[in-house]
């Protein structure tokens, strides 16, 4: 019985430190996905990267030698495995500026998924990868 103490104290204490309020927090970077079935590939030539706090996103693309801009900003909320996000802001013109939109979220390991049909019609399954 004491053998077993530590462990479980060891796996508690771990288990203590999620973000179970907030699994999005952090900054995420695109590496692909699905978009209407067919893959879609990242950018070699700049990065697309989210950063979630617990209510709010903003995207942002890093290319080399430029200053980063910000391209879409948003508020969202989680309930179960269900992401609604609503962009209100948008670089360029955009037919989601103010809507939400219905996201499946999945998160294994490091790695987080946003599937969805958007309103246009259009199926994604974007991957975006925790790098902080």
């Amino acid at each position: 019985m004491k053998k077993l103490i530590l462990p479980v104290l060891i796996v508690a204490v771990l288990c203590s430190f999620n973000n179970g309020d907030a699994p999005l927090k952090g900054v995420w970077e695109y590496r692909g996905g699905l978009f209407n079935g067919k893959i879609d590939t990242a950018s070699a030539g700049y990065i697309l990267q989210r950063t979630y706090d617990k209510q709010h996103y903003k995207a942002i693309v890093k290319e080399k030698g430029e200053a980063n801009v910000i391209y879409e900003k948003g508020d969202y909320v989680l309930r179960g495995d269900t992401c609604f996000e609503t962009q209100t802001y948008s670089l360029q013109p955009s037919n989601l500026l103010n809507k939400t939109v219905k996201y499946t979220y999945i998160i294994s390991n490091d790695t987080l998924k946003l599937l969805s049909i958007l309103p246009n019609g259009n199926k994604v399954e974007d991957h975006w990868v925790r790098i902080k």
